[in-house]
Protein backbone atom coordinates (compact mmCIF):
# COMPACT_ATOMS: atom_id res chain seq x y z
CA UNK A 1 0.00 0.00 0.00
CA UNK A 2 1.26 3.44 -0.91
CA UNK A 3 -0.10 6.65 0.63
CA UNK A 4 0.49 9.67 -1.64
CA UNK A 5 2.77 12.32 -0.13
CA UNK A 6 0.18 15.08 -0.55
CA UNK A 7 -2.19 13.13 1.72
CA UNK A 8 0.54 12.63 4.33
CA UNK A 9 1.49 16.32 4.19
CA UNK A 10 -2.13 17.32 4.69
CA UNK A 11 -2.43 15.00 7.70
CA UNK A 12 0.82 16.32 9.21
CA UNK A 13 -0.15 20.00 9.37
CA UNK A 14 0.14 19.95 13.17
CA UNK A 15 3.41 18.00 13.17
CA UNK A 16 6.72 19.83 13.75
CA UNK A 17 9.90 17.89 12.97
CA UNK A 18 13.29 18.51 14.58
CA UNK A 19 16.33 16.72 13.19
CA UNK A 20 20.10 17.23 13.23
CA UNK A 21 23.27 16.01 14.89
CA UNK A 22 23.88 14.47 18.30
CA UNK A 23 23.98 16.64 21.43
CA UNK A 24 22.29 19.53 19.61
CA UNK A 25 19.32 19.62 22.01
CA UNK A 26 16.66 17.92 19.90
CA UNK A 27 15.12 15.88 22.72
CA UNK A 28 15.03 18.86 25.06
CA UNK A 29 13.49 21.06 22.37
CA UNK A 30 10.57 18.75 21.57
CA UNK A 31 9.88 18.23 25.27
CA UNK A 32 9.80 21.96 26.10
CA UNK A 33 7.83 22.91 22.99
CA UNK A 34 5.21 20.30 23.86
CA UNK A 35 4.99 21.70 27.38
CA UNK A 36 4.74 25.30 26.22
CA UNK A 37 2.06 24.66 23.60
CA UNK A 38 0.15 21.85 25.31
CA UNK A 39 1.23 19.48 22.60
CA UNK A 40 2.49 15.92 22.24
CA UNK A 41 6.17 15.16 22.72
CA UNK A 42 7.60 12.47 20.44
CA UNK A 43 11.06 12.09 21.91
CA UNK A 44 13.96 10.01 20.67
CA UNK A 45 12.87 6.54 19.51
CA UNK A 46 9.17 7.28 20.04
CA UNK A 47 8.50 4.60 17.42
CA UNK A 48 9.63 1.91 19.89
CA UNK A 49 5.97 1.10 20.62
CA UNK A 50 6.05 -0.90 17.37
CA UNK A 51 9.34 -2.72 17.93
CA UNK A 52 7.50 -5.93 18.81
CA UNK A 53 6.29 -6.08 15.20
CA UNK A 54 9.68 -5.92 13.48
CA UNK A 55 11.22 -8.91 11.73
CA UNK A 56 14.93 -9.49 11.18
CA UNK A 57 14.23 -10.31 7.53
CA UNK A 58 12.58 -6.96 6.83
CA UNK A 59 14.19 -4.77 9.53
CA UNK A 60 17.64 -6.30 10.06
CA UNK A 61 19.12 -3.13 11.57
CA UNK A 62 16.32 -2.51 14.06
CA UNK A 63 16.47 -6.21 14.94
CA UNK A 64 20.22 -6.10 15.56
CA UNK A 65 19.87 -6.22 19.35
CA UNK A 66 18.09 -9.57 19.00
CA UNK A 67 20.67 -11.03 16.63
CA UNK A 68 23.98 -9.71 17.99
CA UNK A 69 26.22 -12.07 19.94
CA UNK A 70 26.56 -9.78 22.96
CA UNK A 71 27.14 -6.14 23.94
CA UNK A 72 30.88 -6.47 23.47
CA UNK A 73 30.14 -7.09 19.79
CA UNK A 74 28.04 -3.91 19.78
CA UNK A 75 30.81 -1.66 21.11
CA UNK A 76 33.59 -3.28 19.06
CA UNK A 77 32.17 -2.72 15.59
CA UNK A 78 34.21 -0.63 13.17
CA UNK A 79 33.19 3.00 12.56
CA UNK A 80 31.92 2.07 9.08
CA UNK A 81 29.86 -0.80 10.46
CA UNK A 82 28.44 1.44 13.16
CA UNK A 83 27.60 4.25 10.73
CA UNK A 84 25.93 1.85 8.29
CA UNK A 85 23.86 0.43 11.15
CA UNK A 86 22.76 3.88 12.31
CA UNK A 87 21.78 4.80 8.75
CA UNK A 88 19.94 1.51 8.31
CA UNK A 89 18.03 1.96 11.56
CA UNK A 90 16.92 5.43 10.49
CA UNK A 91 15.64 4.17 7.15
CA UNK A 92 13.79 1.26 8.73
CA UNK A 93 12.34 3.50 11.44
CA UNK A 94 10.76 5.91 8.95
CA UNK A 95 7.71 3.73 8.39
CA UNK A 96 7.29 3.07 12.12
CA UNK A 97 7.49 6.79 12.89
CA UNK A 98 4.96 7.60 10.20
CA UNK A 99 2.49 5.01 11.47
CA UNK A 100 2.83 6.37 15.01
CA UNK A 101 2.23 9.92 13.77
CA UNK A 102 -0.86 8.78 11.87
CA UNK A 103 -2.20 7.57 15.23
CA UNK A 104 -1.32 10.76 17.10
CA UNK A 105 -2.71 13.31 14.63
CA UNK A 106 -6.18 12.04 15.54
CA UNK A 107 -5.74 13.72 18.93
CA UNK A 108 -5.87 17.11 17.22
CA UNK A 109 -2.90 18.54 19.10
CA UNK A 110 0.41 19.97 17.99
CA UNK A 111 3.03 17.22 17.78
CA UNK A 112 6.74 17.88 18.25
CA UNK A 113 9.02 15.17 16.88
CA UNK A 114 12.67 14.28 17.45
CA UNK A 115 12.83 12.43 14.17
CA UNK A 116 14.88 9.80 12.33
CA UNK A 117 13.06 10.57 9.10
CA UNK A 118 15.53 11.62 6.40
CA UNK A 119 15.67 15.13 4.98
CA UNK A 120 14.71 13.72 1.58
CA UNK A 121 11.52 12.19 2.99
CA UNK A 122 10.73 15.26 5.08
CA UNK A 123 10.82 17.37 1.92
CA UNK A 124 8.06 15.18 0.51
CA UNK A 125 5.77 14.94 3.55
CA UNK A 126 6.23 18.32 5.24
CA UNK A 127 7.42 21.85 4.49
CA UNK A 128 9.99 24.48 5.53
CA UNK A 129 7.91 25.96 8.36
CA UNK A 130 7.38 22.54 9.96
CA UNK A 131 11.03 21.40 9.93
CA UNK A 132 14.03 22.58 11.93
CA UNK A 133 17.63 21.38 11.99
CA UNK A 134 19.65 21.59 15.22
CA UNK A 135 23.42 21.26 14.94
CA UNK A 136 26.27 20.76 17.35
CA UNK A 137 30.01 20.79 16.53
CA UNK A 138 31.59 17.36 16.30
CA UNK A 139 33.94 18.04 19.20
CA UNK A 140 31.01 18.63 21.54
CA UNK A 141 28.80 15.79 20.30
CA UNK A 142 31.66 13.30 20.68
CA UNK A 143 33.50 14.56 23.75
CA UNK A 144 30.34 15.12 25.78
CA UNK A 145 28.41 12.06 24.59
CA UNK A 146 28.59 10.37 27.98
CA UNK A 147 27.99 13.57 29.97
CA UNK A 148 24.24 13.01 29.84
CA UNK A 149 23.32 10.54 32.53
CA UNK A 150 20.52 8.74 30.70
CA UNK A 151 20.34 5.01 31.28
CA UNK A 152 21.16 3.95 27.69
CA UNK A 153 24.43 5.88 27.55
CA UNK A 154 25.42 4.78 31.02
CA UNK A 155 24.80 1.17 30.00
CA UNK A 156 27.06 1.55 26.97
CA UNK A 157 29.72 3.19 29.12
CA UNK A 158 29.50 0.26 31.53
CA UNK A 159 29.99 -2.19 28.65
CA UNK A 160 33.04 -0.27 27.48
CA UNK A 161 34.49 -0.42 30.98
CA UNK A 162 33.91 -4.19 31.02
CA UNK A 163 35.88 -4.75 27.80
CA UNK A 164 39.20 -6.60 27.94
CA UNK A 165 40.88 -3.33 27.02
CA UNK A 166 38.59 -0.46 28.13
CA UNK A 167 40.87 2.26 26.73
CA UNK A 168 40.93 0.64 23.31
CA UNK A 169 37.19 0.04 23.43
CA UNK A 170 36.54 3.68 24.31
CA UNK A 171 38.85 4.91 21.55
CA UNK A 172 37.03 2.72 19.02
CA UNK A 173 33.59 3.85 20.18
CA UNK A 174 34.63 7.50 19.95
CA UNK A 175 35.74 6.86 16.36
CA UNK A 176 32.25 5.47 15.72
CA UNK A 177 30.72 8.64 17.16
CA UNK A 178 33.08 10.77 15.07
CA UNK A 179 31.98 8.88 11.96
CA UNK A 180 28.27 9.55 12.45
CA UNK A 181 28.97 13.15 13.52
CA UNK A 182 31.53 13.86 10.82
CA UNK A 183 32.16 17.18 9.10
CA UNK A 184 30.43 15.77 6.02
CA UNK A 185 27.30 14.90 7.99
CA UNK A 186 27.32 18.33 9.65
CA UNK A 187 27.63 20.14 6.33
CA UNK A 188 24.93 17.97 4.78
CA UNK A 189 22.50 19.19 7.43
CA UNK A 190 23.82 22.76 7.38
CA UNK A 191 23.39 23.04 3.61
CA UNK A 192 19.98 21.34 3.51
CA UNK A 193 18.09 24.58 3.00
CA UNK A 194 16.00 24.08 6.14
CA UNK A 195 15.86 26.42 9.12
CA UNK A 196 18.98 25.72 11.18
CA UNK A 197 20.21 26.54 14.67
CA UNK A 198 23.74 25.81 15.87
CA UNK A 199 24.42 25.02 19.50
CA UNK A 200 27.40 26.98 20.79
CA UNK A 201 28.65 28.68 23.94
CA UNK A 202 26.12 31.47 23.56
CA UNK A 203 23.09 29.22 23.17
CA UNK A 204 20.49 29.02 25.92
CA UNK A 205 17.59 26.61 26.11
CA UNK A 206 15.03 29.41 26.45
CA UNK A 207 16.43 31.32 23.48
CA UNK A 208 16.46 28.19 21.33
CA UNK A 209 12.84 27.39 22.18
CA UNK A 210 11.80 30.98 21.44
CA UNK A 211 13.50 30.84 18.02
CA UNK A 212 11.92 27.49 17.18
CA UNK A 213 8.47 28.69 18.22
CA UNK A 214 8.87 31.76 16.00
CA UNK A 215 10.04 29.66 13.05
CA UNK A 216 7.14 27.22 13.49
CA UNK A 217 4.70 30.12 13.59
CA UNK A 218 3.42 29.17 17.04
Amino acid sequence: MHIPNNIIKSMFQNVYFITGTAYAGKSTAVKLLAERFDGICCGENYHDVFMKHIDKEFQPNLAYFDTMKDWQEFISRTPDEYANWIDGCSKEAESLESIRLFQLVAEDKKIFVDTNISLETLREISDYQHIAVLLCPQSTSVDRFFDRGDSEKMFILDQINQANNPEQAMANYRKCLEKINSKEVYEWYANSGFYTLVRDGNSTIENTIDKLALHFGL
